[in-house]
């Protein structure tokens, strides 16, 4: 795509102060590295005495060598909204997460270009064709992890950030796959996701790069002939070639490979978990529980093994292994983005492009959290991440199979509460017993059956969502709605009472007798607090529903901010409760563009495959990122390329043309649809 005129602009108070904080910042970047730092030295045309330092960041823009980022300032020099000052120098930063430097390419208006790099200890080193080679793909795979719609809270604080395609083309992306091949086995330097403990050859942020343009472009044949390759080095490399059949639609060869593979690898935790997960998501829990369990000996350090056992579980519809297992996963401190650490600018510049006009997309990237109700804004859910994310979602789907009564039942089942170990203490010394990782790996237990329509009952804390003073008729409904959970003794805080465990009156594992207090677990601290998470959620959501409920029946307005109606939103969206959160975010629409919520109401216009709705919230966001310089968007891309699919590139352009939007704000999703036919119509994948 072509680069925009409208360049956004961060002035220093001090001149190369940005660059001398990305300098002292290398050391301590652990993953992919910030975006790329773009530095420029402007002079007043008439004088040379005086000179501004001006900045932004970007992604996207090809690193291969010096030439290409020289050909980026050069864009530069002409600015449209400052014709008294010309650009005199520029410096392009460009990071190497593999040798840990940061490649440096200096241009002089006119004048000479010096391309060098600089290592943690700010030392200057040569720049040689393989540290290029090294940036290149690094840059590429930061195109894609920083590629955000701007809602992520690292994303959010990167102000002025241009966001490029970074592989446009066959040609773009030969070049891509070619380095990553040379590149691969080093992968693993780069660090990997969140909820992976250690990276490896399988799990690191280059595979999940080269899988996301995978699934993003739908060039699955060029991704089983990169994997095709590389597996003859390494036959682990077998579960990422597994999950492209799977995504291609070859699901037999898929099964096929994964088969053989194993044959030769039996305890590989990779390769074992893409057939568990291939089994479950056929419905064949039996079939996948064997695997994960394998998948969990295998692996027992590993997030995803033991999460993956839970779900199986979860679609057993046997709870209490569930709980256990959930319980007995590792849980790792969020790892986020590296992102830029820059002193306070003297002033910031961001020009709206004449393209990106929109009366209700203006504006609207500002949120006003004053008008949010306290009780909206002390949701903790909403802030959770990597591991700690994924267990909350399992315990979500819990509860929406089986009811939060149910829940409560099964949970004082299975662990240790409060009022039984004040009981039990003063009888019998407890011992901390981590037996249930063993517990969940053996044969299952009869599960407790949930009724269909569980009623719940007690009371609820006095928090009044309308903001009336004293109690609200809504709040009064959820006193007979939720029980506040008590607490489980937490793991880590009860000492052992004696070193050897409390011998138990049923050792059998098939059938643990949860009844007795000898034989329950101690619950984990982090899953005690996701429960009291979760009984929050639940309880604002009841208030909201019960609340526009009594309204609808008096015929009332029922009045909330537009941030309000996001955060109800994506409340909605966590509890699994998809029509009410769509229903939230075209509320909150109605008040102001909001990208989260245009984002919700995309999600379930996909669902119901309603095309007409889906052309038209896709514009929107086309137009609202562009309105913040980005022009690439993964998940975007993804959306056009299945609606291509499903519906023809001839019926997707009439249905953009026929909306009801200026022409050149049409264009822009013309651009990514044209990419994606292009994409399409070229190669084996077509």
């Amino acid at each position: 795509m072509v680069a925009s005129p409208a360049v956004p602009e961060i002035y220093e108070d001090e001149l190369h102060s940005a660059i001398e904080a990305r300098s002292e910042s290398l050391q301590t970047l652990r993953e992919l590295g910030p975006p790329d730092l773009v530095h420029l030295i402007k002079q007043p045309i008439k004088s040379t005495t005086k000179q501004t330092g001006v900045y932004h960041h970007v992604s996207g823009i090809d690193a291969s060598s010096s030439a290409s980022l020289a050909a980026y300032i050069n864009t530069l020099t002409y600015s449209p909204h400052d014709k008294q000052n010309k650009v005199v120098s520029g410096l392009y930063c460009c990071y190497n997460a593999f040798s840990r430097l940061d490649m440096r390419v200096q241009v002089y208006i006119p004048g000479t270009v010096e391309s060098y790099c600089i290592d943690e200890r700010g030392d200057k080193r040569v720049a040689t064709d393989e540290l290029w080679l090294e940036t290149y793909l690094c840059s590429v795979l930061r195109a894609y992890s920083y590629a955000d719609d701007g809602s992520g809270d690292t994303i959010k604080k990167i102000i002025g950030v241009r966001r490029f395609n970074p592989v446009t083309s066959t040609e773009s992306e030969h070049k891509f796959l070619d380095a990553a091949e040379r590149l691969f086995f080093s992968g693993w330097q780069l660090g990997s996701d969140p909820e992976i403990q250690v990276p490896n050859l399988v799990s690191n942020h280059l595979t999940t790069g080269l899988l996301s343009y995978i699934h993003t472009t739908g060039r699955y044949a060029s991704g089983i002939n990169l994997f095709e390759k590389l597996r003859t080095r390494d036959p682990e490399i077998s579960s990422l070639l597994a999950r492209v059949y799977m995504q291609a639609d070859e699901e037999v060869k898929a099964v096929q490979l994964l088969h053989e593979v194993i044959q030769e690898l039996p305890m590989d935790y990779s390769l074992l978990d893409c057939q568990a997960e291939f089994c479950n998501s056929k419905g064949r829990g039996d079939l996948a529980l064997e695997i994960a369990k394998r998948s969990v000996v295998s692996a027992p350090s590993e997030f995803g093994t033991w999460a993956r056992l839970a779900e199986i579980y979860v679609s057993l519809e046997q709870w209490d292994l569930a709980l256990l297992t959930l319980n007995s996963c590792p849980m790792f401190t969020y790892q986020d983005k590296d992102a830029p650490r820059m002193p306070e600018p003297q002033r910031v510049f961001l020009p709206i492009m004449p393209e990106a006009m929109c009366d209700e997309i203006e504006d609207s990237n500002l949120d006003d959290m004053e008008m949010v109700h306290p009780t909206l804004r002390k949701l903790h859910a909403a802030g959770f991440k990597g591991t700690f994310l994924k267990a909350y979602i399992i315990l979500t789907e819990i509860t929406k199979k089986i009811g939060w009564d149910q829940l409560l039942k099964i949970r004082s089942q299975v662990f240790v509460m409060e009022e039984e170990y004040r009981h039990e203490k003063q009888n019998v010394p407890v011992s901390h017993s981590r037996s249930a990782s063993t517990t969940a790996l053996r044969s299952p237990s009869p599960s407790v059956q949930a009724s269909p329509n569980p009623q719940v009952n007690g009371n609820g804390e006095d928090n009044d969502m309308s903001g009336a003073n004293g109690e609200s008729s809504a709040e009064a409904a959820v006193q007979d709605s939720l029980q506040e959970p008590g607490h489980t003794v937490a793991a880590e805080v009860v000492k052992a009472g004696s070193e050897e465990p409390h011998p138990t009156n049923n050792d059998s594992p098939s059938q643990p007798n949860y009844t007795q207090f000898q034989n329950k677990r101690l619950c984990e601290r982090w899953l005690d607090n996701l429960f009291m998470v979760l009984y929050e959620d639940l309880r604002v959501y009841t208030i909201w529903r019960t609340e526009m409920a009594q309204y609808r029946q008096q015929q009332l307005l029922y009045k909330k901010s537009a941030e309000e109606w996001e955060i109800l939103g994506e409340l909605a969206e966590r509890l699994h409760h998809i029509d009410e959160a769509v229903e939230a975010y075209e509320n909150c629409l109605q008040i102001k563009f909001s990208p989260k919520a245009m984002r919700g109401v995309l999600k379930l216009g996909e669902e119901k495959r309603n095309t007409r709705d889906v052309c038209a919230a896709l514009i929107r966001l086309v137009t609202w990122q562009y309105r913040w310089y980005s022009e690439f968007s993964p998940s975007l891309l993804y959306t056009i390329r299945k609606l291509i699919e499903e519906e023809g590139a001839v019926k997707i352009r009439s249905i953009i043309q026929g909306t009801s939007l200026p022409q050149h704000v049409l264009d822009l999703t013309h651009q990514y649809a044209a990419l994606c036919a292009a994409f399409r119509s070229s190669g084996s994948d077509g």
